[in-house]
């Protein structure tokens, strides 16, 4: 049971040192290992992504008072490079707890997405680094009434609440073409959507070539509607997939970057997945009664 911060740090850093031995290979670099292991920075950055330390020096800063617990601190030019050439790392230990997770194999799932800007609007003209050559375009985000530059989030999540599946779009780039490409890389799944996903074509196709059956709730103007339980059992299936965006942008922090970089941009989404992923994980391994009530693990208090 974890009943404060201090247990949660050593239970995570139990799972990350657990699923890190067999990958750490893989990750192999020349010259002595460092004083702050891979595993022990891994799972330091799962931390602090739990507890929403979005900054490095706010991170590194809130270590120091844990050297009990870490007693290795790297300095902050380099717990950055190691923690960029550990990136994949993270996708990696995310798809491990997957592969653990029973809720992972929830067959039902919804599809959605939410905004990544990367410069604020009126910044944009002036703005640095290489956000425009890996894509970064102005795109409209229909729920919040505004305009972004930068990218969307697009997510496949199963009805228990596990991220399944995501993919980092141009952010002009429509939810039905991305979703499609994301759903083409799996089979059968009964995957529910919001109305930017209503396309009888891309639906034929996803049944007809990877059993994928997509369920979309129609328009107001369409002559052919849903019986009434129907449309509320979907809308209240797709509160999960909203739940789990609202973590991701409150207690995760993905609509705020910190990033100057592309690759940097990334790592921090990676990290952020992965430590969403093992909450989940740890509310199953010690039995929460509700798998998405994540934020009591980190203790922000």
């Amino acid at each position: 049971m974890i009943t404060n911060f201090e247990d949660f740090c050593l239970c995570v850093y139990v799972v990350v040192d657990d699923l890190w031995q067999p990958l750490a290979s893989a990750f192999h670099r020349p010259g002595p290992p460092p004083d702050c292991s891979d595993g022990e920075l891994i799972a330091m950055t799962l931390i602090a992504e739990c507890k929403g330390w979005d900054l490095e020096t706010e991170a590194l800063s809130n270590w120091q008072a844990h050297r009990d617990l870490f007693p290795m601190i790297p300095e902050q030019s380099r717990f950055n490079r190691r923690r960029r050439g550990l990136s994949q790392a993270f996708e990696l230990i995310r798809r491990c707890l997957l592969a653990l997770l029973d809720l992972a194999q929830d067959r039902q799932c919804a599809l959605d997405s939410l905004p990544v800007p990367v410069v604020q609007f009126h910044l944009v003209p002036g703005a640095t680094g290489d956000w425009a050559e890996h894509g970064a375009t102005f795109g409209k985000v229909s729920s919040k009434k505004q305009t972004i530059f930068g990218y969307k989030l697009h997510l496949l999540v199963t009805l228990s609440g596990v991220i399944l599946d995501f993919t980092l779009a141009p952010a002009h780039a429509s939810d039905l073409t991305v979703g499609a490409e994301l759903l083409r890389e799996h089979a059968d799944l009964d995957v529910i959507g919001d109305k930017a996903y209503i396309s009888a074509e891309v639906a034929g196709e996803l049944s007809a070539e990877h059993g994928i059956h997509l369920v979309t709730l129609p328009r107001r103007n369409q002559k052919r509607q849903l019986p009434p339980g129907v449309a509320r059992a979907l809308n209240s299936a797709r509160q999960i997939v909203e739940t789990v965006n609202g973590q991701l942008a409150e207690q995760f922090h993905v609509e705020i970057n910190h990033a100057h970089t592309f690759w940097g941009l990334c790592t921090r989404l990676l990290s952020k997945l992965a430590a969403h992923t093992l909450c989940v994980y740890l509310n199953r391994l010690f039995g929460h009664p509700n798998p998405l009530q994540i934020k009591q693990l980190a203790f922000p208090n």
